[in-house]
């Protein structure tokens, strides 16, 4: 039923029918501005890439290079591309970002630090990782995806995704509790 429901939803959005693409927009526009802000530095690079996460979707309809099957599963490969891309880009230039925020003088500095450093000890962790298990990692645990969700968006069976799920959490251990690993 679901699966019926998107491909009436797709074709619909194929022949541009606007209150199909609002609602692609609106379903799937929240969870990927979550999924790519959780990867990049700030919130303004984050809704940067998700527009033009829809804008490349709109194109790709037009060419008739869209999704063929699964909306999702085509969003968040295109998703997990361009914050690839964004990277990449970012290796060569020379300047570090301005913070957008001005510390609130009723702040708790000391934990919003902490939670600060724990952030950035987590995104140092991610970026050990493999890129598979990287992305497996993000899209189960910060998406909130199912595994089947998963092997569909990576075009992997389950199990590997399975596998993938359980070296990278292995791999984020070992990091992020370095004293548990002394004491086993």
């Amino acid at each position: 039923m679901a699966q019926e429901n998107e491909a009436r939803l797709l074709a619909q959005a194929q022949a541009f029918d606007r209150q199909a693409l609002a609602a692609i927009y609106d379903k799937y526009h929240p969870p990927l501005y979550r999924y790519i802000s959780r990867q990049v530095d700030d919130m303004e690079t984050a809704r940067d890439l998700t527009a033009d996460l829809f804008n490349r979707f709109l194109q790709a309809l037009e060419k008739g290079s869209g999704p063929d099957q699964s909306i999702q599963a085509w969003l968040y490969r295109a998703a997990h591309n361009l914050v690839i891309d964004f990277y990449r880009r970012r290796e060569y230039r020379d300047h570090l970002p301005l913070p957008e925020q001005l510390v609130d003088s009723t702040a708790d500095t000391g934990h919003e630090a902490e939670r600060n450093l724990a952030f950035a000890q987590a995104r140092l962790a991610l970026e050990t990782l493999t890129a598979d298990q990287r992305q497996v990692v993000t899209l189960k645990f910060l998406a909130g995806l199912s595994n089947e969700e998963i092997a569909g968006i990576m075009d992997k069976p389950v199990g590997a995704v399975k596998s993938l799920q359980y070296r990278g959490l292995a791999s984020l251990q070992r990091q992020l509790n370095p004293a548990e690993e002394q004491t086993l």
